[in-house]
């Protein structure tokens, strides 16, 4: 059965109690690591590690062949945390696909099909996207990668709402979702920083984000992620990076997306990670965070 006739029912299914929605056979259920009767969430603290009675211990036993990686994982995150960067890192390190909403609706917008121009209007005054339209986009990302045989993924960008959350249990079990948090102060100015390359795609940022240490607060040193000498001359700004928009969607995700967290909080499958810094300060954290190692990552580190 269809990917997109799955999801088609699970909008209704999530307004409708007792449904039969979860007969979603796209993906094997193998690692469910947290109790949906649990009330809390896992906090990672960059200093600290760890600190919950619900730590994922069944996360370290992942390294294990390509066809066995098939975790189900969701990214979430105010606009310009990261999302993007971690979950393409953990898709590379896992061998499972990346799945970015955000990369379905801009490529719909290029392919001048029948929903560019009202994405257009949409994404340009910083609203969300309809729930119909993202499961529309999602349901035929998923039916291409079935049809490919891909096992597992990591979502970036879905849900957003709670609505969502819901169509999405009545298709599938999420096993962890992870919530990047930064200072809002540097959300703003990686937003701004921002850069694509017109030619390959590639996503850069200019910012760089030095935040001295006051109030009790520490410092936080962000690094600019520049473009190789091949793309420095093709970056452009996505129209939605201006300050107006970027801050226009703070204020939609703190009061859409934040019940989200709530949502997966109280089923015991919230990871939430603070990110002490840029990549390189970060990514080995949340690899502590998650139980995995990157063993490309740690070679590099000691040369």
């Amino acid at each position: 059965m269809a990917v997109l006739s799955r999801c088609s029912r699970a909008v209704t299914a999530a307004t409708t109690p007792n449904a039969a929605a979860a007969k979603f056979s796209y993906l094997i259920r193998a690692l469910s690591p947290f109790s949906s009767s649990s009330s809390s969430s896992s906090t990672f603290d960059a200093d600290n590690g760890l600190n919950s009675r619900i730590k994922p211990a069944v996360l370290g036993t992942l390294k294990r062949e390509p066809k066995d990686r098939n975790v189900q994982w969701v990214f979430l995150g105010c606009p310009g945390v990261g999302k993007g960067t971690y979950a393409s890192r953990l898709s590379d390190l896992l061998g499972i696909p990346h799945i970015a909403t955000g990369d379905l609706v801009r490529d719909e917008l290029a392919s001048s099909g029948p929903l560019s121009s009202q994405l257009k209007e949409i994404v340009n005054q910083g609203k969300l996207v309809s729930d119909e339209i993202i499961i529309d986009l999602l349901s035929k990302r998923l039916e291409a990668g079935e049809a490919k045989g891909e096992s597992g993924f990591i979502l970036d960008g879905f849900p957003r709402t709670v609505r969502q959350a819901e169509i999405l249990e009545g298709v599938t079990d999420i096993d962890l979702v992870i919530n990047l948090k930064l200072r809002e102060e540097a959300l703003l100015a990686k937003c701004l920083g921002r850069r694509i390359c017109s030619e390959c795609g590639g996503n850069y940022n200019v910012a760089c984000i030095d935040i001295k240490a006051e109030n009790g607060k520490p410092g936080m040193y962000m690094a600019p992620l520049p473009p190789p000498p091949q793309c420095a001359s093709k970056l452009i700004t996505r129209a939605d990076d201006t300050e107006e928009v970027v801050k226009q969607r703070l204020r939609i995700y703190q009061a859409m997306t934040l019940p989200v967290e709530d949502y997966y909080r109280s089923r015991g499958k919230l990871l939430e990670f603070d990110l002490p810094g840029g990549v390189r300060e970060s990514w080995p954290k949340l690899l502590h965070a998650l139980n995995l190692e990157d063993e490309e990552h740690k070679q590099s580190a000691a040369a």
